[in-house]
């Protein structure tokens, strides 16, 4: 598998992401997925990467992508519009993978792009609505909605994103793909 290469500075957002702890209460960092926004709490982010190549997992859920080898560390990887029973993606330059902590398990959250890095103050945080909920996948796994200016960023919910099946079925093609190494 070829060598993870970091969103440097340059970016924008590693300085922003990786600030002082205490500054990081508020922030989210926010990406795109279909038509939407979605926000995840900057304290899940352990980092940024640029895509890069994923083993498959075979007999796996759809929208595990398999695994990729981020500094000698196995991490599964999920994307994101799959698991949001959205169309799949042509992965680009513009996909990115979050990597996130969720339940002490390492996960790759593969996006079509990175928005930025927002802080949204509690007072703008409003409950999901319950509305159409039945009919969009992804409304499963957010819990709030953001205000950020004139748009609405939604928020995502990590531990919701994987089931205990999920992580079970995770660590374990994890374990699998790191015996190979």
């Amino acid at each position: 598998m070829g060598e993870a290469k970091e969103i440097t500075a340059s970016d924008g957002l590693t300085d922003e992401i990786f600030d002082e702890h205490d500054s990081q209460r508020d922030k989210y960092v926010t990406f795109k997925s279909g038509d939407e926004y979605f926000g995840l709490k900057i304290q899940y982010v352990n980092e940024i990467i640029v895509f890069q190549e994923i083993t498959k997992i075979p007999e796996s859920e759809d929208y595990v992508k398999g695994l990729i080898n981020l500094r000698g560390k196995i991490i599964p990887v999920i994307d994101v519009r799959l698991r949001f029973g959205q169309e799949p993606f042509e992965y680009n330059d513009r996909t990115c993978i979050i990597v996130i902590n969720v339940k002490s398990v390492v996960v790759g959250l593969v996006v079509e792009k990175i928005a930025e890095v927002v802080e949204i103050p509690e007072r703008d945080i409003l409950p999901s609505p319950t509305i159409g909920k039945v009919d969009k996948a992804q409304n499963h796994y957010v819990y709030a909605m953001g205000k950020v200016g004139d748009k609405v960023k939604l928020l995502l919910d990590p531990d919701k994103l994987l089931n205990e099946g999920d992580l079970a079925a995770l660590e374990q093609a994890k374990e699998r793909g790191e015996g190979e190494e």
